[in-house]
């Protein structure tokens, strides 16, 4: 017969191993994730230089170039782990 512990799966002990562990399909949909998520970021810059030409400031827009800039953030905070990985 052959012995039970053959049959218990060994983890990864060190991040050499870890990282031959890690999926390239979840790398990619990880760095596409983080593109999309530039978009509003762009969008936000363009707008937010756009604020800073009128004449009153802050604009009505400057919560929206906020939130753009906030989520473009996230999306360059993506594509960094996924190139890190």
């Amino acid at each position: 017969m052959s012995d039970p512990e053959d049959k218990i799966p060994s983890w990864p002990d060190g991040p050499e191993q870890q990282r031959e562990l890690r999926s390239g399909c979840m790398t990619a949909l990880l760095f596409l994730i983080g593109v999309i998520l530039l978009l509003p970021g762009a969008c936000a810059a363009v707008f937010g230089y756009l604020g800073l030409q009128e004449k009153r400031w802050p604009s009505e827009l400057t919560g929206w170039v906020g939130l753009g800039l906030a989520i473009g953030a996230g999306g360059l905070a993506l594509i960094i782990k996924a190139w890190r990985r």
